[in-house]
């Protein structure tokens, strides 16, 4: 059961479990942010799937529409209590949401997949860089982003449109780490969150609306975007935001290079798709640099190594 009657739950139960010492308490973050990208790279390929009738509009507005109704009915926000340093990050991440996630997919269809998942990913990566505290930090971000480029490796392109979103998908990406660990902080359980989602949900609804009266899906379509909102939406903005309860965004941003490897053993698994020689070198670089950063980064033992 997620919730209770009081909106605790699952959820709060992961919250309260914040106990321990700090390498457990970054192992549990680390565990969060991979359940978060299986989930959202399972859901990104079921929306792909209703791409052909909705379009990225049309997708986009059914995932936030379905995240905001999830999570609003488990947050249960109280409106009325919020202060204006709540308001502002939250009303800023309904603002990143819309943008991360819809010119990624215009991005998609102007300049590739590859192109655009690795300039996407100079988000969170220049998170982690910014931020590092540590040469390990650094060390695992500069594999990882290695390890991007080796799994997507992207093709060069002249469509400077198709770059300049994929280049805002990565500002839209890095603004919603860094405003998920504010809302975090200031406000409890997933209230920012929900609201936030709400915001953006409404924003794409009108456009929903356009798409769904002009295009009229099937009942399979509408099942895949459905699928898309609860899995690609809903459970990563949930786990994401705990997980940024427990570490902080350069790690956050480390670890998020598992992003594209789901992506990856999701088309080996369900639209078998092979892997090449250089994209296994990839998955094993970014793995690495996962190793690094759990094992390493936010320790003094992580400065002594690299040394």
């Amino acid at each position: 059961m997620l919730v209770d009657g009081s909106g605790s739950g699952l959820l709060s139960k992961m919250e309260a479990a914040d106990t321990g010492t700090p390498k457990s308490l970054r192992t549990r973050g680390v565990l969060l942010a991979v359940g978060s990208a299986a989930s959202n790279q399972v859901g990104a390929a079921m929306g792909s799937l209703a791409f052909p009738v909705l379009g990225p509009p049309g997708v986009v507005a059914v995932r936030q529409a379905i995240a905001a109704v999830l999570l609003w009915s488990i947050a249960k926000p109280r409106l009325g209590s919020f202060t204006r340093a709540q308001w502002i990050p939250v009303l800023s991440l309904a603002l990143a949401l819309g943008v991360m996630n819809l010119t990624l997919y215009f991005a998609i269809q102007r300049i590739g997949l590859g192109l655009a998942v690795a300039l996407e990913f100079l988000g969170p990566l220049g998170v982690s860089l910014f931020g590092a505290r540590s040469r390990a930090v650094v060390v695992a971000a500069a594999l990882a982003g290695i390890g991007v480029l080796a799994l997507t490796h992207p093709d060069a392109s002249s469509d400077f449109a198709g770059i300049g979103l994929a280049l805002l998908a990565a500002c839209g990406w890095a603004s919603y780490i860094l405003l998920n660990r504010t809302i975090g902080r200031r406000l409890p359980g997933l209230e920012g969150t929900a609201v936030a989602t709400g915001i953006s949900a409404s924003l794409f609804f009108p456009i929903g609306v356009f798409i769904f009266i002009k295009a009229q899906p099937g009942v399979a379509i509408v099942c895949y975007a459905v699928g898309a909102g609860v899995l690609a939406s809903a459970i990563p903005f949930a786990l994401d935001l705990v997980t940024l309860r427990r570490l902080p965004p350069s790690l956050f941003g480390v670890i998020s290079s598992i992003q594209p490897v789901f992506a990856a053993l999701v088309g080996v698994v369900i639209l078998r798709q092979p892997l090449i020689p250089l994209e296994w070198l990839g998955i094993l670089l970014i793995a690495a640099a996962n190793i690094i950063v759990l094992s390493f980064g936010g320790s003094g033992r992580g400065k002594a190594l690299f040394n």
